[in-house]
């Protein structure tokens, strides 16, 4: 029988090397943090993982993605990048049922298949700063939303997607927490600030000193408009100019 360990090594085998980083849980320690409108529906004991992107994937994934593949017009680049790299997974689990839910894919009623923050949190991947982890806050009736903060890169980071094998059981899988990497209240405080008030500067990013953070190059591309991503990399030569009509 195949073990939780394997199919990790073989995402790791598959996706490391490419700037990702992959967390196992068990789909009942997700749902036992959340409202039922959010469950997953599988047995709780179903495997699953969590895939991040590291600063290094833009320079490892996207731009060879870039040089090798044809874009499609109506999907956000990396999106398509992440997608090819989670299709080579599946080319190495041909004989199993995998299904991947991506971090911007929602249900009809515009609810996130998964709150990708959460499955982070509960992998031990990074951990889910949000306001209940301040016990007397200083925001009154202001909404502040909750950021992940990884031990290694701070913010530098981004949770891609959730791959889930319906057909694998864990019992045995070790919940692992995530490791609080900021025990001052202040720093909490200071980190969701950043955040909620003015996430476009990236101070957030650098609540704590990042083993390696993204490039100019890459902090610009993320700091495009979406819209726009598609001709900045045409103007720095990553893409040949679409073809004018």
């Amino acid at each position: 029988m195949t073990t939780h360990v394997e199919f990790q090594q073989l995402l790791q085998e598959t996706l490391l090397p490419f700037g990702f980083e992959v967390y196992p849980f068990q789909i009942g320690w997700y749902n036992a943090v959340l409202e039922p409108a959010f469950h997953l529906s599988y047995p709780n004991d179903t495997l699953a993982f969590v895939v991040l992107s590291t600063p290094s994937m833009f320079e490892k994934a996207f731009k060879p993605f870039l040089r090798h593949h044809m874009l499609q017009n109506i999907i956000d680049p990396i999106d398509q990048c992440v997608a090819y790299h989670m299709s080579l997974v599946k080319e190495r689990y041909p004989s199993g049922k995998l299904d991947v839910i991506y971090d911007y894919e929602l249900h009809p009623n515009r609810r996130p298949k998964v709150l990708m923050q959460t499955a982070a949190h509960v992998s031990g991947a990074a951990y889910y700063y949000q306001r209940k982890d301040i016990p007397q806050d200083p925001w009154g009736s202001k909404k502040m939303f909750g950021v992940c903060i990884h031990p290694q890169f701070g913010g530098w980071f981004a949770i891609r997607a959730v791959l889930v094998f319906p057909e694998i059981q864990a019992p045995d899988l070790e919940q692992t927490l995530p490791l609080d990497c900021l025990p001052s209240q202040d720093d909490k405080i200071q980190l969701l600030e950043h955040f909620n008030f003015n996430w476009r500067d990236g101070k957030y990013r650098d609540v704590l000193p990042p083993k390696e953070k993204y490039s100019a190059e890459q902090t610009l591309y993320f700091a495009t408009p979406p819209a726009e991503r598609r001709k900045l990399l045409e103007l720095h030569g990553q893409l040949h100019p679409s073809p004018q009509c």
